[in-house]
This record gives structure tokens, C-alpha cells and sequence, in this order.
């Protein structure tokens, strides 16, 4: 709205906790900017760097996320600009809690032997990052005759037609007359599932991203890519998608909220060839690897900020070194640098590189 009225940012200072005395401090985030009408001198960008000090830059412009650079805006979209793999939304039962099954539930589960067999795991943002389990019944229609010879089956199916039958929302009572089975269901695995947490601390250097086996269903509370390269995970634990998506995503509180169609289908990434894929996926395997070796620990507890693992975050770093030097050949010097570098990028993918016309 301030550029369709004319206005221009004169100055900006990017986002910054504020604090104040108060013995009740909220946490707030702040940013200043500066507007005009008429551009008197060069745009400038004030930041703070990892010493708490005030960086001071001079650009050409500063466009709507507060970096240098023409981009008016990212919009949602539903194809990678990159060509990356497709993510999906998570499944969503919509089953009043009687198709998931509790880590108390399952004792008595796993002593029916048909139960049993339709329970996998049921992962989300919480049971990912936190190491919580839970668990669900994945009853497809050609496996529907043998799942109805459980009575702990037929009852909660039972539960399920009822609860959605009674619904006020339309699209939850057309599915009264298959209850056995979720609402949505976004896909399943052949071999493995890259999974992503839809909301994250701003606190953790890493995006917390997974890898599941072909039995686990993803919830609805996180995205998922299904049987993708692995690759994959490499780019999304990488600091250049860290500071991508938090810039051009959306927050819940001070967290981070992802979104596959505005975080991960807009992500500019300059074509792999097969030694950069060959690469990364060795880098990705390193995390997997160096997360193994603190089992049990959490996803939580292996990315406080101040108590990662060496060989972790070394594994980290190995692979941010990859992907920068595809980008431009060496290591960003810092946030500000690789934002710019992919804004630039976008615009070319997309069209809205102005210099280029």
C-alpha cells in the first residue's frame, strides 16, 4: 500500500528485539523505516550484525521486505520457480481424535492383531521436533474388509461417522460415509518422506527438516515431499532457505510459520548439475548422520542456539558451504548478501529483473 501511493523508503532499519525496563517485558520485534515521495539521496539500510553492531549500507533501492533490490513482491506459487520436488500439505484426519491413537492407546491396540496392523506413525510439527509419539490407523478401501474384523477398529470408525455426519461443515459431513480413512489425504511414501515443520522457533540456526520412513503419516501440522532425493533436504536445511524463508513467509508470534507455496515454491536455486546434487545429497546424509549420534536426542534439543553439537553443526556448515559456493562460487559474507543475491535471482526466474528489460 505505501508504494501505490507513491512512497518510497528513504531509510529502513531491519527487524531488532526491542526491550525496555519494564519487569514484564514483552517480546517485540521492531522495525524503522523511513518514507518519501521524492528520492533526495541514495536509500539506506541500517542492520546489526552478529556483535550487536550497526551496520550502515547504501543502495539503489529498498523494496518491500527491506533489502536492496526492484522486487515489488512474492507472491504464492504453486509450481517451484526452480523446478524443485512438489511438497504437500500434511493429511488431515478431521476424525474428532478417534483415528489417532496415544502412546497409552497403543498398549492396548497392539494386542489386536488386526489393529495392529493399519497403525503407523503419526508425525507433526510437535512429535518431530519434540521426539513425542503418537500414532494413527492408515485403513485404505482395499484393506477395508480385513480392518473391520477389529472391534477396536469398528468402534472408533463408528465414532468417526458420527462425529462427521453431525458436523456443521459441509465438506467434513461428505465424508461421513468413509470414515475409516482422513479427510485430505496429501500422499504417502514409497521409500522416505522429507518432512518440514509449517511452524518453527526463530531461535534454532536451521530450519528443523526430517526424514521419515514409508510407514509414517505426515499430519497436517507440517509439510511433506514424498520419495524425493535427498538433495532435497539439503537445500531446506541450508542457511540461504533459513533466510529466505524468513524474510518472505509469514510469522506466528516471533516463530517463523513456512509455507510450501510461498517459502518453497518461490525459493530461487540456480540449476544443479549432477556433481551439485551428488554433493549435497553427501551433505545431507553428514546431518542425518551426525543427528544419529545423540540419539536420543530431540530435534529441540540438538538445535538449542547455544548447545548444537560440534560434528552437528560442522555438518551444518559443510553443507551451507556447498550451496553458497553454487550460488555465487564462495561463502556470503553475511544475511544481507545472501538475500540480495536471492532477490536477484528471483527476479530473473520470474520475470521482474527491470534491469534486464
Amino acid at each position: 500500500m505505501i508504494f501505490k501511493y507513491g512512497q518510497r523508503i528513504q531509510f529502513a532499519y531491519t527487524s531488532f528485539k526491542w526491550s525496555n525496563l519494564a519487569s514484564n517485558n514483552a517480546g517485540v520485534s521492531v522495525i524503522i523505516i523511513g518514507l518519501t515521495t521524492h528520492l533526495e539521496f541514495k536509500p539506506i539500510i541500517f542492520s546489526t550484525d552478529s556483535k550487536g553492531n550497526t551496520v550502515k549500507k547504501v543502495v539503489e533501492e529498498i523494496n518491500p521486505y527491506l533489502s536492496s533490490g526492484n522486487i515489488s513482491h512474492i507472491h504464492p506459487l504453486f509450481q517451484s520457480v526452480s523446478g524443485l520436488p512438489s511438497m504437500d500439505f500434511g493429511n488431515m484426519p478431521r476424525d474428532n481424535g478417534n483415528l489417532l491413537v496415544s502412546l497409552s492407546e497403543y498398549e492396548k491396540v497392539k494386542n489386536d492383531r488386526i489393529a495392529r496392523i493399519f497403525v503407523r506413525s503419526y508425525i507433526g510439527a510437535d512429535e518431530f521436533v519434540n521426539g513425542k509419539v503418537r500414532k494413527c490407523f492408515w485403513i485404505t478401501e482395499d484393506k477395508l474388509k480385513q480392518a473391520r474384523l477389529s472391534t477396536e477398529i469398528t468402534s472408533r470408525v463408528g465414532r468417526v461417522k458420527e462425529f462427521r455426519k453431525n458436523s456443521k461443515a459441509k465438506s467434513t459431513r461428505n465424508w461421513a460415509d468413509k470414515p475409516y480413512r482422513f479427510v485430505q489425504i496429501q500422499g504417502t511414501a514409497k521409500e522416505t518422506t522429507i518432512i518440514v515443520p509449517s511452524v518453527t522457533s526463530e531461535n534454532r540456526p536451521h530450519l528443523p527438516v526430517g526424514l521419515l520412513d514409508s510407514r509414517a503419516i505426515v499430519s497436517n501440522s507440517a509439510f511433506a515431499i514424498y520419495d524425493s532425493p535427498l538433495w532435497s533436504l539439503a537445500l531446506i536445511a541450508s542457511k540461504m532457505h533459513l533466510v529466505w524463508i524468513a524474510t518472505v513467509c509469514g510469522r506466528l508470534g516471533t516463530g517463523f510459520r513456512y509455507s510450501n507455496t510461498l517459502g518453497w515454491n518461490t525459493f530461487p536455486v540456480p540449476k544443479l548439475t549432477t556433481k551439485n546434487k551428488e554433493d549435497l545429497t553427501s551433505a545431507a546424509e553428514n546431518i542425518l548422520l551426525a543427528r544419529e549420534e545423540h540419539f536420543p536426542a530431540t530435534i529441540a534439543d540438538l538445535y538449542k542456539p547455544d548447545q548444537m553439537p560440534e560434528n552437528l553443526r560442522l555438518a551444518h556448515d559443510h553443507n551451507d558451504e556447498i550451496i553458497e559456493r553454487i550460488f555465487i562460487g564462495r561463502r556470503f559474507k553475511n544475511d544481507t548478501e545472501r538475500l540480495e543475491k536471492l532477490f536477484e535471482l528471483y527476479s530473473k526466474m520470474t520475470g521482474q529483473d527491470k534491469s534486464s528489460n
